[in-house]
């Protein structure tokens, strides 16, 4: 479910617009996952928040969902990880950046699509007891 009903048709928009949007998808998931995992202090959330939705961890992430996505998600994930960057990243590499950027394009994509529902499967599938031993 979205917040705001505007008129927006994702599969118009940038890989780079998606991944913004994305961004913003994937650590609000995240936050309600760490907050409902345990009650913690702010920092110590925070910390983990961090690990969580870094270059490395997304790319990590891509690869324990990426033969459950869709041939349209997959598609989208290119279209974000193919996307032309002239930021360089910090603590990652560039494969690590750019595969980070085609999540949070998916991520942008599914919650601008209205498929919100997805998105949360696809989230706790990457944050899985079982994936997370991987």
């Amino acid at each position: 479910m979205r917040f705001l009903k505007m008129g927006c048709d994702p599969d118009n928009l940038s890989p780079a617009t998606l991944a913004f949007v994305g961004d913003g998808v994937f650590e609000l998931l995240t936050r309600e996952f760490l907050a409902c995992e345990a009650n913690r202090p702010a920092k110590e959330l925070n910390m983990q928040k961090v690990k969580m939705v870094s270059a490395p961890a997304q790319a990590e992430g891509f690869k324990k969902i990426e033969s459950i996505l869709t041939e349209k998600e997959l598609e989208i994930f290119k279209r974000g990880r193919n996307a032309h960057t002239t930021r360089a990243p910090k603590n990652a590499t560039h494969a690590q950046y750019h595969y980070a950027t085609g999540l949070e394009a998916l991520f942008g994509w599914l919650y601008l699509s209205d498929q919100m529902e997805r998105a949360t499967e696809l989230f706790t599938a990457i944050f899985s007891a079982e994936n997370l031993d991987k």
